[in-house]
């Protein structure tokens, strides 16, 4: 079987690797540059925009592909998958209506507060500065300032955090004031990823993570630093109640998309901010996340292929999905300077650490050596029976790397995880 692999980041290489490892798949690859890990794992790759869809379309209707795997958000957004299920390629990925639950934040609030989904915060939608800004005037506490379309995971803003009062004034401005604005939500993040056949919405592990650039939390906000899961699947400060009741939105967001004649295949991906008030969604995401991709995936036992082939059939079951029973760390490696000014075109000296996975993420290859661009570099991943073994693998790899770059040392970390759980006693 020939499965389609789209996109050439660090996500997409997590997704290869997991399906190189099934019985008869070979790898055809589309990425906008070449990414040297997916490279290695593809019999074919074209070098292209994903949101070219007419060129895609012709490499995977030439190549015979069987199957597709959309690892990012634009191409879902420029209707790929409407097109590539045209050419009888079946794909793990929603066709654009579904997408929307990302691509449009207006209507996937609008969606949830029409059918009174629960974890819904108090929201106004607005496509003019002036009324978006009055609002933000009047409003006595602080707010999150959300674009309606697609930021890339950087373009959300909160007032007391990033912004003051005049701040978000003028950012709404910026942005045209085309926002959704909604009440800051206080709490801990924690993110729910599943697999989704149309019917069933099948969980993974929860993971968290680490938006902020720097150690303990500041700076500004990233595609994400690192994340990291448990043995037990869960998070010391979610209970078992918060779980479900997230399971529990995700599912009423399928019913709800279903009942408009909305069919969502592919991976769901909830953000979740659990306040004092329990699990509010900050976002929904349709596909997996990057780079909580990465953690989930190094942990499946299952085969892939099998997940995807049940899910485009509308047959798979929690039976059809395993995990091991471990602890995962991702740290990423970012250039200096990231996110504001990152340096591009740095060589690397990569020393290989067995003990730890390496996935390729915004970097060029050139005569065997590793330069940096202008975004996350390369994710290392240490699993293990405890949290502080999957972190100690991960530090050691990702710290064992020469060159101007950063990581995160702190992302795993007991001292970190105990903040997070004290900050949820003290709101609960």
């Amino acid at each position: 079987m020939k499965v389609l692999v789209v996109g050439g980041g660090g996500r997409e290489h997590a997704l290869a690797q997991v399906l190189s490892i099934s019985d008869g798949v070979s790898i055809l690859s589309v990425m906008a540059k070449k990414n040297p890990g997916i490279a290695a794992l593809s019999t074919d790759i074209l070098i292209e925009r994903e949101t070219n869809i007419p060129a895609v379309l012709k490499f995977a209707t030439s190549r015979r592909a069987d199957y597709a795997v959309i690892g990012p958000e634009a191409p879902l957004e420029a209707g790929i998958v409407d097109r590539l299920e045209e050419q009888g390629i079946p794909c793990m990925g929603p066709v654009l209506a579904a997408a929307r639950l990302e691509t449009d934040k207006a209507f996937c609030r609008e969606m949830m507060d029409r059918h009174g989904i629960a974890g819904c915060p108090r929201f106004r939608t607005f496509h003019d500065a002036p009324s978006a800004a009055g609002f933000i005037r009047d409003y006595e506490g602080d707010l999150a300032i959300k674009p309606i379309g697609l930021t890339g995971g950087k373009g959300v803003r909160i007032m007391g955090e990033h912004l003051d009062r005049e701040g978000a004034v003028a950012y709404v401005r910026a942005l045209g004031g085309k926002v959704v604005l909604e009440e800051r939500l206080i709490g801990e993040e924690f993110t729910l990823q599943a697999f989704v056949d149309g019917k069933h919405v099948v969980p993974m592990p929860l993971v968290q993570d680490h938006k902020r650039a720097y150690e303990g939390d500041e700076g500004p906000n990233t595609g994400g630093m690192g994340s990291f899961s448990m043995p037990d699947h869960s998070l010391p400060f979610v209970t078992d109640h918060d779980r479900e009741r997230a399971l529990g939105i995700m599912e009423e967001a399928i019913r709800a998309l279903g009942s408009a004649g909305i069919v969502y295949r592919g991976v769901l991906y909830g953000q979740f901010m659990n306040t004092a008030r329990g699990p509010m969604v900050i976002e929904f995401n349709a596909r997996f996340g990057d780079p909580e991709a990465m953690n989930v995936l190094s942990l499946l036992e299952s085969d892939f292929f099998t997940i995807i082939e049940h899910m485009v059939a509308g047959t798979l079951s929690k039976r059809d999905v395993r995990f091991k029973t471990s602890a995962t760390v991702c740290k990423y490696l970012v250039p200096e300077g990231y996110p504001e000014a990152p340096v591009s075109g740095e060589p690397l000296t990569l020393i290989r650490d067995p003990r730890a996975l390496l996935y390729y993420a915004n970097v060029e290859e050139r005569d065997g050596t590793i330069y940096t661009q202008t975004s996350r570099t390369l994710a290392f991943v240490g699993v293990g029976d405890t949290l502080e073994e999957a972190e100690e693998r991960a530090e050691t790899a990702a710290s064992a790397v020469k060159g101007r770059v950063r990581h995160r040392r702190d992302i795993g970390t007991r001292d970190l995880l105990a903040r997070r759980v004290m900050h949820m006693q003290e709101l609960r």
